[in-house]
């Protein structure tokens, strides 16, 4: 469905345009505009500054009030126009957007409410206890210099042999992202690589330096900073995998939970699903 509605008004850009909403205005219920008998309060004002584009969003509420609360009596206006003509595809798909609308209010609650400082804390816990769980394996702190051409790696090799600052020579000439940290990849285990520089690094001591190396994304020159076993990261290091975990696991439950609680009937028998997408397939009207 085309949107016509109108967007802000430029006057909404003007800083100070409206009259100010003082915190004695700002109960919800508070009417600021009727159409037709219909009212609009300030929590469908506030309510609508939230549907804005972000740049919108940031803007002074002085600026702001008076153009939503002109959209939302359009809106109504619009809306009640149209109220007792919509067709029956029409009527659906309201009652899909509401549809929608709620569901998702009931996940996020649901996901919200999962997360808490003790939550968190346990689902650590037993992923440090998975962690320890399995067998230790190394990994390995390296930095590298990529370049196009075995020329140039072999040029590059020449000055580190002569004496030069690897990090210094990793920002001045490598031609990936980790240049601006000296060449540095930080810390990766095994299978983090591709196998070329995977085989390279497990072969090398500490502070030592190899290459040239050609994979498919260029020649490399490596020097190995450090290398350790296995260990679980820090809480602060997952926290937010973490959470996410949580507030899946939380909207499966809650999914679950509604469904096996309702009395659901399915009559799909004698529907063909590849009929409804033919041209022949009957109009909503």
């Amino acid at each position: 469905m085309v949107s016509f509605l109108r967007t802000l008004p430029a006057a909404a850009l003007v800083l100070g345009l409206a009259g100010p909403v003082t915190a004695q205005d700002s109960d919800p219920e508070t009417v600021v505009a009727t159409v037709n008998g219909v009212e609009i309060t300030l929590g469908h004002v506030l309510q609508a500054r939230t549907s804005l584009p972000e740049q919108f969003q940031d803007m002074p509420m002085e600026s702001l009030f008076e153009p939503l609360v002109d959209q939302l009596i359009d809106q109504t206006a619009l809306m009640q126009s149209v109220d007792g003509t919509l067709t029956t595809a029409e009527e659906v798909a309201l009652e899909n957007g509401r549809r929608d609308f709620m569901a998702n209010t009931a996940l996020t609650r649901a996901a919200e409410a999962a997360v808490s400082e003790e939550a968190i804390a346990e689902a650590y816990d037993a992923f440090v206890t998975e962690f320890d769980g399995r067998e230790p394996t190394p990994e390995f702190n390296a930095s590298h210099i990529i370049v196009e051409t075995e020329e140039e790696a072999q040029a590059l090799r020449t000055q580190l042999d002569e004496g030069a600052d690897f990090a210094e020579l990793a920002r001045e000439n490598s031609t990936d992202g980790a240049a601006t940290n000296g060449g540095s990849l930080g810390w990766f285990g095994l299978g983090a690589m591709v196998p070329e520089f995977e085989e390279a690094v497990t072969t090398m001591e500490v502070g030592e330096v190899k290459g040239p190396l050609q994979t498919q994304f260029g020649w490399h020159l490596v020097v190995l900073n450090d290398t350790r076993m296995s260990t679980a990261p820090e809480l602060d290091e997952v926290r937010d995998a973490l959470v996410q975990n949580i507030q899946r696991e939380a909207v499966e439950a809650e999914i679950a939970r509604v469904t096996e609680t309702a009395e659901i009937t399915r009559n799909m028998d004698e529907i063909a699903p590849e009929t409804l997408e033919t041209p022949d397939a009957p109009d909503q009207q």
